[in-house]
């Protein structure tokens, strides 16, 4: 089913609602539907624990169709509007829209603020007004909003929630972030945004009209190089979260790490060409990344290297949690 059919069911002012299973089961397909550069939810992700992610990623995916795919600004910004609202009628304990059907299960399971929601609707929200980016700060406090509160919400499901960790979390989901931008520089050219800040680009003397235009100069790969070695620096900064969260939840962790770095390799591999073509991972590529992160893991486990620091109690199912759901 398209988002424009869903909107017209689950939107304003239908919003159609349906039953707890059939919420689940919506947020299991929409996850299983979109796929970024690595699976939201794979084989490794605790069973017990998938129904929260799905639920999670659902919300994220509807946040960033109401903001990109409506095509219009100020329609953008009234559908954004209520789907705060809907957040917050969730919170006082009215959910309404199979995402937050299945979504209440899981901040009220695991004890997750409104906080993180809210940052990322308003990144959102700060979509539709600032399609440019003066400085690298101004960009990195937009990850603030953008990036980080998914990290944040992947600790609060994995028990592991604290300021220490969510520090690190925070390098790797801004990391995370910026190599997703250098690799859709393209893309984001398409609907009108630039996401490498002014001051790099007239750093290293990369036109405004030449990269309108796609022309891929030596200056543009100068400035990528830039932009691709401080990023990588984030993702380093970033990783020792990888030996401080429940075991079962470090492979995932890990794999999205690797995935990064990988991105950026491929961008150094392309000679920093993102113009002509979007660097992307093959499916053995991810295989193999794949397999790195569980040998990493069980090297770990069998040297115990990895105790699963936990700040708080070990996270537990949800009750009722379906069993018999597809594995990805």
């Amino acid at each position: 089913m398209t988002f424009e059919a869903d909107l017209l069911r689950f939107g304003p002012p239908a919003c159609e609602t349906v039953s707890r299973r059939d919420a689940l089961d919506y947020c299991a397909r929409l996850t299983a539907s979109h796929y970024e550069n690595f699976s939201v939810v794979t084989r490794l992700t605790p069973r017990e624990h998938r129904p929260a992610f799905r639920s999670i990623y659902a919300f994220c995916r509807w946040s960033d169709d109401l903001a990109d795919e409506v095509g219009d600004p100020a329609r953008s910004l009234e559908l954004l509007d209520w789907w705060r609202g809907e957040l917050d009628a969730m919170f006082a304990g009215e959910a309404r829209h199979p995402v937050f059907i299945a979504l209440r299960e899981t901040v009220e399971h695991y004890g997750i603020p409104p906080g993180p929601f809210h940052a990322l609707i308003d990144a959102f929200v700060q979509d539709q007004s600032v399609v440019e980016y003066e400085t690298f700060d101004q960009l990195r406090d937009y990850c603030t909003r953008s990036a980080d509160p998914v990290g944040r919400l992947v600790l609060y499901v994995a028990g592991a929630f604290d300021e220490e960790n969510a520090a690190l979390s925070d390098f790797t989901c801004t990391a995370l972030q910026l190599a997703n931008f250098w690799q859709d520089v393209s893309r984001d050219l398409d609907i009108g945004r630039i996401y490498v800040p002014r001051e790099d680009r007239e750093r290293f003397g990369v036109r405004d009209e030449d990269l309108r235009a796609r022309r891929f100069t030596p200056a543009f790969a100068e400035m990528l190089k830039f932009e691709v070695d401080r990023t990588r620096e984030l993702f380093d900064r970033g990783r020792p979260l990888i030996a401080r969260i429940p075991a079962e939840f470090a492979v995932d962790v890990d794999l999205f790490s690797r995935g990064g770095l990988a991105i950026l390799k491929r961008i150094e591999a392309c000679g920093y060409d993102v113009l002509s073509a979007r660097p992307s991972l093959s499916k053995a590529a991810k295989f193999g990344l794949l397999a790195r992160a569980v040998v990493g893991l069980a090297r770990a486990r069998l040297t115990g290297g990895r105790k699963g620091a936990r700040p708080g109690a070990a996270p537990r199912p949800l009750a009722g949690s379906p069993t018999g759901e597809a594995s990805r």
